[in-house]
């Protein structure tokens, strides 16, 4: 016969064991909807983050346009031939708008008004003007209906009117009279402002483009891939493959991990301590700019070698070592092609992280107010990220929105940087 008392004992093991795997699944529970929830609290914050960019940065894409009455008066510019190029760069254009604005609004008299009616219109519009005379210059003495840029104080105040929140800023009373003149008689319209991508920085917010900034990063990052690829792929092949377990190894693995891990204002410092204060290279180019990213990327790109050469199997070296390939045709032939994904994927990520970088730009001056595209590695230019500052740090309201839009231009090559990466992993690894 059982025991009672073995029987009842034996029970209470089972319900021990199974009230312990209760309690481990209401554990395992738990922790996957803490993980489920720090998930959708980050995709949360990423929607709020990109959406609150895209509300503010989306206006920089439109431009305000107005229409005038525009004539080429021969007095009024001061010119009698508009094929001559000499004639059409000191000719008096601000008058021909004046004029036009004049003709548009003749119950403004006072000197005060005329002043703040000739602001409705950029300054910009003269070169536009100048540029239209010079495709057609058989429209000297003639009068045209042109569409005309808008001052960035009309600019926020139209956009933000159709939004059906205006925001006054600037603007009087009068001000707002004449737009809404404008509006009544259809000669105010949004248009797309391709001046924001084929244009350098500006004082004026309306005149403002990336192009210069746009170049700029992509002369300095052509630099950084130049040097930091080569010598680092270099580096991790030696230190793989050649290198022999000693202290001095040790030590520079060591060093070459916690660079990875040291802020990049250092570089910047010592950019500025070696290239220009040792080499006395010019300030704000993408040539010293590229240099001081190279330093900061090296790490990355050799981490990243190292872990593609070592994931190699050993067997594709020793067969074409035991074909009588030398060390260098086993490296050059076999492991170096078979790493080549892993490498080329963290040189990208490398570059991207080099792309976001302004603190060792700063370092190193490449925060000027710089007008012209650069047209090499030695002129003087900006990059994204510090044309992002710059216009971040500018009190007019018409520089918030391209702020964003620079953001959401950044955030476009990131993405697309970081989504190549992952293209070229699972397009060239192989597995084994």
């Amino acid at each position: 016969m059982t025991n009672p008392d073995s029987q009842n004992q034996a029970l209470t093991t089972a319900q021990k064991v199974e009230l312990s795997l209760k309690k481990r699944y209401r554990a395992e529970a738990r922790f996957k909807a803490f993980g489920l929830a720090s998930i959708c609290f980050g995709l949360l914050a990423l929607v709020v983050l990109f959406s609150n960019i895209i509300g503010n940065g989306i206006g920089a894409f439109q431009q305000t346009d107005i229409q005038l009455e525009v004539t080429f008066d021969k007095d009024t510019l001061e010119i009698d031939d508009a094929s001559d190029a000499q004639q059409l760069a000191i000719a008096n254009f601000d008058g021909v708008i004046k004029n036009a604005l004049k003709a548009r609004f003749p119950d403004v008299k006072s000197r005060r008004d005329k002043r703040l009616l000739y602001g409705m219109i950029s300054i910009g519009a003269s070169f536009d003007l100048r540029d239209y005379l010079k495709a057609h210059p058989e429209k000297l003495g003639s009068t045209e209906t042109l569409w005309l840029l808008a001052d960035d104080d009309y600019d926020t105040y139209y956009k933000t009117l159709k939004a059906g929140e205006p925001f006054v800023g600037r603007m009087n009373e009068k001000q707002q009279a004449w737009v809404q003149s404008l509006l009544d008689n259809e000669q105010m319209k949004s248009s797309f402002n391709t001046r924001f991508f084929t244009s350098g920085d500006s004082a004026e917010p309306e005149l403002a483009g990336i192009l210069g900034a746009l170049v700029g990063s992509l002369l300095t990052l052509l630099v950084t891939l130049l040097l930091s690829f080569p010598i680092g792929v270099a580096a991790a092949i030696y230190l793989e493959e050649y290198a022999k377990k000693t202290k001095l190894t040790d030590f520079i693995e060591v060093n070459i991990n916690n660079l990875a891990a040291v802020p990049s204002v250092i570089f910047g410092l010592l950019g500025l301590a070696i290239f220009l204060n040792f080499f006395n290279m010019p300030r704000s180019i993408p040539l010293v700019g590229g240099l001081v990213l190279t330093l900061m990327t090296l790490p990355t790109i050799i981490i990243s070698s190292r872990a593609a050469i070592k994931a190699v199997p050993p067997s594709i070296r020793e067969a074409a070592l035991g074909m009588g390939a030398s060390k260098m045709q086993m490296i050059l032939h076999h492991v170096l092609p078979l790493a080549m994904p892993g490498m080329l994927t963290g040189a990208i990520i490398g570059m991207a992280q080099a792309l976001g970088e302004t603190a060792p730009l700063l370092m190193i001056g490449m925060v000027a107010f710089i007008v012209d595209i650069p047209g090499g590695v030695t002129d003087p230019a900006t990059v994204l990220p510090v044309q992002i500052f710059l216009w971040a740090d500018s009190p007019e309201r018409a520089f918030t929105e391209r702020t964003s839009a620079a953001i959401m231009v950044l955030l476009a090559f990131l993405i697309t940087m970081n989504a190549l990466a992952i293209w070229l992993r699972k397009r060239l690894e192989r597995r084994w």
